[in-house]
């Protein structure tokens, strides 16, 4: 499993140092922000695992960033443990109102915290809330959007799979796959930004396999968009050799050697206006073969 991701938001550089230091230590990614709004564009751009978040900062405070997340369908289900110097009642539950998972005051025991730390991302990958790879909503909340979406008009659901992914996992190893699934999610995150809204949907349903849920208007833009940049820019993970050639080669089925295709994305697209679906299953399925469509046209 790939390094979980922390994000320290904390306008203390002592004790933002202390904890990056501490925490690296202990085998996670650590990334700082000293202000709240820094911390919601770092959020978009890469998503975290979990969110250590101080209430003072120098612009909008802890409350503000933690309701921001909290209102957003795309950063909803990331865990934030409030770290402050307020220790009142009140200012604890007005935390735990705005959705945070957990509540630790200054000063405090750094084993202490790293216990709530791991528990609350192990609780998070437990009720299926996220993805350990990619830090994406996954299972639950996946479908939870999905039934959500059925009952509206507007929207479209994208199958997203990266081909030649188990290929590239088999020569370039375990730890080089989940940069590219940690790679995929970020570029499906900017491309999203750009041609959708805070509010689509971005979701990690396993392995190669994503999902978007957006608007009709935006989906075909988005689509595109995705497959240019993702085959354009995963370049960077094959080695000089490969990224020239425009190959490279993996073992078969019966363990030869034989070349293979560079990873790009299929995208199967449906919608409303383009399919009647009765469930959320049928949502899945069919998009689901429109992406094996859209992978053999493409000769994916």
């Amino acid at each position: 499993m790939s390094k979980a991701r922390l994000l320290i938001v904390e306008d203390d550089p002592d004790i933002s140092n202390m904890l990056q230091i501490f925490f690296k230590g202990q085998g996670y990614d650590v990334d700082i922000s000293p202000r709240g709004s820094d911390a919601l564009d770092k959020t978009r751009q890469l998503m975290p695992h979990l969110i250590v978040l101080d209430i003072m900062l120098p612009d909008i405070d802890g409350y503000e960033v933690c309701r921001t997340l909290r209102t957003n369908t795309r950063t909803s289900h990331i865990p934030v443990i409030f770290l402050t110097q307020k220790d009142e009642r009140s200012d604890k539950l007005q935390g735990l109102e705005l959705g945070a998972d957990d509540y630790i005051t200054k000063p405090f025991d750094i084993e202490e915290l790293k216990l709530r730390v791991q528990n609350a991302i192990a609780r998070s990958e437990r009720e299926s809330l996220t993805d350990p790879q990619s830090g994406l909503p996954a299972g639950r909340l996946i479908e939870d959007q999905l039934r959500k979406a059925i009952r509206q008009k507007g929207w479209a659901f994208m199958d997203i799979r990266i081909c030649n992914y188990e290929q590239f996992k088999e020569v370039y190893g375990f730890i080089a796959a989940n940069d590219v699934l940690r790679f995929a999610g970020m570029v499906l995150g900017e491309v999203v930004d750009e041609f959708g809204t805070p509010n689509d949907f971005i979701g990690h349903a396993g392995s190669d396999n994503f999902i978007v849920i957006t608007s009709e208007d935006a989906a075909k833009a988005i689509q595109g968009e995705l497959k240019t940049r993702f085959t354009e820019q995963v370049l960077s993970h094959y080695n000089f050799i490969d990224r020239q050639q425009g190959f490279f080669l993996a073992p078969n089925e019966n363990g030869v050697m034989e070349k293979a295709r560079l990873m790009s994305l299929a995208i199967g697209l449906v919608s409303p206006s383009t399919h009647t679906f009765s469930d959320i299953r049928e949502i899945t399925e069919i998009a689901a073969e429109e992406r094996r469509r859209d992978a053999a046209l493409s000769n994916c």
